[in-house]
């Protein structure tokens, strides 16, 4: 008989949460099985995972084969690293107590990053209800009108303007006199 961890599906349509199993494999996905050994919820942010590490790792070493989803669940809660302590333990590389120490400051050290990790997410969640919550944002005070330096140079290009034009039509004026002179003394 093959043993399979596996996940069995639970929850409302387009709402999964599984449950983690130790079963048959020749049973269905969602029948029978030998031992459930934890939760996985896939919808939270961080996902959130329940799982008996102990009985994890007792169905690991006896011969249980994971899917590759639940591989990565027990690799990410630490089921594969006591693993590979246990076989160095077996071997002779390490003794039974520096791999415990080592195995709870790993877990330690995995659960506080989880924690942060929840911690930052429901602080974003704060944030996004504060920002929908319907509350105007407090009006910025007007700013005094202060004279660009831009601005200044258009006028004093237009000022410019205006006595170059001004200096044409007095030139204009002046050569209509003169040509008006000129035509009366002709005749």
């Amino acid at each position: 008989m093959a043993v399979k961890i596996r996940l069995q599906r639970k929850g409302r349509k387009q709402a999964p949460f599984y449950h983690i199993v130790v079963a048959d494999s020749r049973s269905p996905r969602d029948g029978r099985f030998i031992e459930k050994i934890g939760t996985y919820n896939p919808l939270t942010r961080p996902a959130t995972i329940d799982i008996d590490r102990d009985a994890a790792f007792n169905w690991v070493m006896n011969g249980a084969q994971p899917t590759d989803t639940a591989r990565a669940i027990l690799r990410f809660k630490g089921v594969y690293y006591r693993k590979h302590l246990a076989l160095g333990v077996a071997k002779g590389a390490l003794t039974q107590e520096d791999a415990d120490k080592r195995y709870q400051a790993w877990v330690e050290a995995k659960e506080s990053r989880i924690a942060a990790r929840a911690a930052k997410t429901a602080e974003e969640k704060a944030a996004f209800y504060a920002m929908i919550s319907g509350q105007p944002k407090p009006k910025a005070a007007p700013a005094p009108a202060v004279v660009e330096p831009e601005a200044e140079v258009a006028e004093e290009v237009a000022e410019a303007a205006e006595e170059v034009v001004e200096a044409v039509v007095e030139t204009a004026e002046e050569a209509a006199v003169e040509a008006a002179e000129t035509d009366t003394e002709q005749a």
